[in-house]
């Protein structure tokens, strides 16, 4: 029998030159005095905070357990397969584009950057730019680049609390100020950056410019409306995606979470608690609690576990899908 249990992650705050001092709609009670960007939940580097493992690395463990922890699902069994993070842009983030799994293949990554984001909450006239816009070509975004207006090229669009966005890789991107984001993609951090406003740091064009795609198909993801059930809990599916599916719940009494009939293979889940607080209860080890901000990751090897919220939690699970599955279907 395994000796894993729920790990609960420490978050990593990461400064960016387009973050914000203030994170407290995640984490009212921490102050800084740089500004943050990103809080890193799952990368290789992130360590767990609680019981046994305490101070572990995802990366270690995934290696030491393989498909204990990451599942079946997982291409490779000794790498946890998920990066997830919370994003708090105060300014427009650099234009950039990462890989497809195949263009990744080609430099000697281990996989692309596919990725979607959750927005959990979003001021008035919130922005995030996904594509160019119809018509232009990436040699005419490469002129806009040189002439210092490569933005004005680019596909922008409205955002709202509750959008789910998909960015598959090869499509340049960028997020303007005013959403809080969480963000779940494939465990690559391969970024090259396009655009930087005269900010002075690296520019990526030429490793950039290879991999964009011109019609790469990205943006909202239509799904279904939230599903009440009888005891007040809510609950949707946000996104099912070949790298990663993205549920929503709402829970304001006790659920318990098992694998779905006739699945075939494992995952890890992740749970991000966005608003809230619950216990999170299994056969393997003490009880968790998870509160807003927190990353709970449930190894593969536990197939059954209970959310008890305290008064009411809302929290994304993220895991791989069971098999091959279609691109998620996207808004017009």
């Amino acid at each position: 029998m395994s000796d894993l249990y729920p790990l609960l992650m420490s978050p990593m705050f990461d400064p960016r030159p387009w973050g914000t001092y203030d994170l407290s709609p995640i984490y009212p009670n921490l102050q800084f005095t740089e500004k943050i960007g990103e809080s890193w939940l799952t990368g290789d580097n992130s360590k767990v905070a609680n019981g046994p493992l305490r101070g572990k690395s995802l990366a270690e463990l995934s290696a030491n357990y393989g498909q204990e922890l990451v599942g079946t699902a997982a291409k490779d069994p000794k790498r946890f397969p998920l990066l997830l993070k919370f994003l708090f842009p105060n300014e427009k983030l650099s234009v950039q584009v990462h890989p497809d799994d195949e263009a990744a293949l080609r430099v000697g990554q281990p996989c692309g950057k596919t990725e979607c984001w959750y927005v959990v909450h979003a001021k008035p006239g919130a922005q995030v730019a996904l594509g160019l816009k119809p018509g232009v070509t990436k040699a005419r975004f490469e002129e806009a680049i040189h002439q210092n207006a490569a933005e004005d090229f680019l596909n922008w669009i409205d955002v709202f609390a509750g959008d789910m966005i998909y960015v598959v890789g090869g499509t340049v991107h960028t997020l303007g100020p005013g959403a809080i984001i969480v963000e779940t993609q494939q465990q690559s951090d391969t970024t090259y950056r396009l655009y930087d406003y005269g900010r002075p740091r690296e520019l990526h064009l030429r490793d950039g410019l290879a991999v964009l795609n011109e019609s790469a198909r990205s943006g909202k993801v239509a799904y279904p409306i939230a599903a009440k059930t009888t005891n007040g809990n809510e609950s949707s599916k946000l996104i099912t995606s070949p790298c990663f599916v993205v549920e929503r719940f709402s829970l304001q009494q006790a659920q318990e979470f098992a694998p779905a009939p006739g699945q075939r293979k494992t995952s890890a889940q992740i749970l991000v608690a966005v608003d809230g607080l619950g216990v999170v209860e299994t056969d393997a080890g003490e009880p968790v609690t998870l509160a807003k901000g927190d990353a709970l990751v449930i190894p593969a090897s536990i197939s059954k576990f209970t959310v008890r919220p305290q008064w009411k939690i809302e929290f994304l699970k993220s895991g791989l899908p069971d098999g091959k599955v279609p691109e998620p279907t996207l808004k017009p």
